[in-house]
């Protein structure tokens, strides 16, 4: 229970990071709200199709969600910072724009 907790932990404190609520973040992981919510209360462990959504999605590695390390910590706050501020209409354009980018480098 206590790894549960902590990876839900994880990703609500990645959630809140953005300033999405539950139910936008679940929609642009393909979650539903309530699973989400019982992942980041500890009730449930997450699947492997969650965790790759959670990693594709947010950018951070499945050793953060999992075990809480992550090297590259501080570039990723400082983008989510620089994303936070941003108007919620222009997101989509955000994620399409590095999406594309993910794409080129594979």
């Amino acid at each position: 229970m206590k790894n549960t907790l902590e990876v839900g932990n994880r990703i609500r404190n990645v959630r809140e990071g953005l300033r999405m609520s539950r139910s936008v973040f679940s929609e642009k992981i393909n979650i539903s709200e309530s699973y989400l919510a019982q992942l980041e209360l500890g009730n449930k462990s997450i699947g492997i199709n969650t965790l790759i959504a959670l990693c594709e999605y947010t950018g951070y590695s499945s050793d953060y969600f999992l075990f809480g390390n992550n090297v590259n910590d501080d570039l990723n706050k400082k983008i989510i910072r620089m994303v936070s501020v941003l108007p919620e209409n222009s997101l989509d354009l955000v994620y399409e724009v590095v999406r594309s980018i993910k794409s080129h480098i594979k």
